[in-house]
């Protein structure tokens, strides 16, 4: 008998399902939780460099950005 796989497996991968399943669970949610929820979704990238064992003032490359959703 062949293993099967999860049915989302063969569309997306783990991450994709993932974002999908956390935007379908932060709607079901009252609003002032969703609120919450949607902050804690937002992400920034910033880095640091090391020298010398030292670190330089940390750059930002992109303020928070909240992820695309779709209708």
């Amino acid at each position: 008998m062949a293993a099967q796989q999860a049915a989302w497996r063969q569309f997306f991968t783990y991450n994709k399902y993932a974002s999908i399943c956390a935007r379908a669970t932060r709607q079901g949610l009252k609003e002032q939780e969703r609120v919450k929820a949607d902050r804690r979704g937002e992400m920034s990238l910033r880095y640091q460099e090391w020298k010398e064992g030292k670190a330089s003032d940390a750059k930002e490359v992109a303020k928070a950005v909240t992820p695309a959703t779709s209708a």
